[in-house]
């Protein structure tokens, strides 16, 4: 079972946000706040595989609430909810440690697969935000994208490879027939080489230096 914390400053939206998740008996919202001091206390209250947490709140915005998470080592996987798609917003929020971004007029379609996804690890996208994503990452150039790669060995690109295609560790280690610990080990190496602090800042790396298609 996947536990849920809604945060959304409006009623109506978080009705909505519950309805579409009680459809599926895998997933279950376990609170509901309404701004950021909420995000804080009932992520530390409930401990939720997933936080979807809307940008826009009436006392601290969602770039200032993941950070002061990710800060604290909060385990929750933090899905972004909004309606803003500008490149300053997309990544700030998955530069300070979001693992997904869905905008609202997707939700619908998109957001249980979205849930399911960040409860594994996985990094998940809207597509009009995947774009921005690939579009930066075609615009590196190649010699900043060989002094990047040059401190990792051969396997630990081929597993920032499978990280940026979306694969969570066990998927890994079945892709490249190694076991689960030794895959951990190789991200580890990764995040400390490449001075990443997650496994979203792993993709956004990734897809910026051409080592996948977007998630």
């Amino acid at each position: 079972m996947t536990t849920v914390v809604i945060v959304d400053d409006h009623p109506i939206v978080r009705a909505g946000l519950r309805a579409i998740l009680d459809t599926v008996a895998d997933i279950r919202v376990v609170a509901e706040g309404e701004n950021g001091a909420d995000a804080l206390r009932l992520v530390n209250e409930h401990d939720p595989d997933v936080l979807a947490l809307d940008v826009s709140l009436p006392d601290m915005n969602g770039v200032a609430v993941t950070r002061t998470l990710r800060q604290r080592g909060a385990r929750a996987a933090i899905l972004i909810l909004t309606v803003h798609d500008d490149p300053q917003t997309v990544f700030g929020l998955l530069e300070c440690g979001a693992v997904g971004y869905v905008l609202k007029d997707e939700a619908l379609e998109t957001l249980v697969n979205a849930v399911r996804a960040a409860a594994c690890g996985e990094t998940w996208l809207s597509p009009a935000v995947a774009g921005q994503v690939v579009r930066r990452a075609v615009a590196g150039s190649a010699p900043e994208t060989a002094k990047a790669l040059s401190a990792l060995t051969s396997r630990e690109v081929e597993v920032l490879r499978l990280i940026a295609r979306g694969l969570d560790n066990t998927a890994i280690a079945q892709e490249l027939v190694l076991t689960k610990r030794t895959v951990q080990n190789h991200v580890s190496n990764i995040y400390g080489k490449l001075n990443l602090a997650s496994r979203s800042e792993a993709v956004l790396f990734a897809l910026r230096h051409g080592l996948g298609d977007s998630p």
